[in-house]
């Protein structure tokens, strides 16, 4: 307990190791799917924050597991070493590509492409040429955007909603959908369970809630995993009426009527979605049985908070959030990120690039 590992005290090692072996095991599970689709494909990652170590670190891994080719975005002098410091054997140019934000080839074709597709939004020519020499994410996104890479991964640095800005101005949108949305993966002893949308939509509406809940489900089956989602309120069916309660109400009337093939309830408090005891005492012939494992929020304050409580008083593993309805794959890391994180995160990225997406 002296590393700081344990937060609690631990009455039974034995047991706690098999618990804690039972946990690791379940979540490499869980990343299996993900993993071994993503081995051997070659997709091309690129990533904004190439100069951190521990991006380096995931990208030795990345490598030497075959789950994607990595592409670093940064100087190559802090790049090199950084990777010298760290005792790692890559060498940039041999192992991996690298974008150098200041002299690159391809510098004036990335400056044209981004000022046409932003130069009717207040974007000058000399602003374009400023932010493809400063932006690293901007930068990874055209490299996306021109094919010169299958999807990217930022993040570790700067605010969240400034990338998604950044991401949506470049890749754009996929066919279908309105906005991006967040979708967080809490691996724990009990289980996995995605919580959605848990970093982008303020408020979504009814149609909002629809087109999140079905992103979603396209997510859980590239983990193998079939989707039981549960509309979350204060409400139990319609116990209390309100905003929220109304809202998520009509969200379950869209989505039965437009994906009838989905396992969904609601609207419902949280202990109902969790125990299929208590929801059958309001709703006995439920199509959801068991545990929801897709938990879709009424708006961001009551699914940030809860991801991130859940997160801290479960010892979860937090695989995300998986950036949704973007034309190309592209994530935006936590700042807390660990390598292995990034791992997962590449993993992620480059099996999605395996399904091209129509979009503009």
């Amino acid at each position: 307990m002296e590393s700081g590992v344990a937060k609690r005290p631990i009455a039974d090692f034995a047991a706690y190791n098999d618990s804690l072996t039972r946990f690791v095991f379940r979540s490499g599970l869980v990343m299996k799917p993900i993993i071994d689709r993503a081995r051997g494909q070659g997709k091309r990652i690129a990533f904004a924050d190439g100069e951190e170590e521990r991006v380096l670190r995931a990208t030795q891994v990345l490598i030497e597991e075959q789950i994607a080719r990595p592409i670093l975005i940064g100087r190559p002098a802090v790049i090199e070493t950084r990777l010298k410091r760290a005792g790692l054997s890559l060498v940039p140019g041999r192992d991996f590509e690298v974008i150098n934000p200041e002299d690159d080839p391809r510098y004036r074709d990335y400056v044209a492409l981004f000022h046409s597709l932003v130069g009717r939004n207040g974007v000058t020519p000399e602003t374009a040429r400023t932010i493809v020499r400063t932006n690293t994410t901007t930068i990874a996104a055209l490299a996306v955007k021109r094919g010169d890479a299958d999807g990217l991964i930022c993040g570790l640095q700067g605010r969240y909603i400034k990338h998604v800005r950044d991401i949506r101005s470049v890749i754009g949108l996929q066919d279908g959908a309105k906005d991006v949305a967040g979708l967080s993966l809490l691996i724990m002893p009990r289980g996995a369970f995605f919580l959605t949308d848990t970093y982008v939509n303020m408020e979504p509406s009814p149609e909002e809630i629809v087109a999140i809940a079905l992103q979603a489900r396209e997510h859980l089956r590239r983990f193998n995993i079939e989707a039981r989602a549960a509309l979350l309120s204060y409400s139990n069916f319609g116990s209390r009426d309100g905003h929220s309660a109304f809202k998520m109400r009509e969200a379950y009337r869209l989505l039965k009527a437009e994906a009838p093939d989905l396992i969904v309830e609601g609207e419902m408090q949280g202990d109902l979605a969790l125990s299929e005891e208590l929801r059958e005492r309001y709703i006995p012939d439920s199509a959801l049985r068991g545990e929801a494992n897709l938990l879709i929020f009424p708006n961001l304050d009551s699914a940030n908070l809860s991801m991130t409580l859940l997160k801290e008083m479960n010892g979860a593993l937090a695989v995300g959030p998986i950036l949704m309805g973007t034309r190309a794959p592209a994530h935006i890391l936590a700042p807390s990120t660990t390598s292995r994180g990034i791992v997962n995160m590449a993993a992620i990225a480059a099996t999605e690039a395996l399904t091209p997406r129509g979009g503009r």
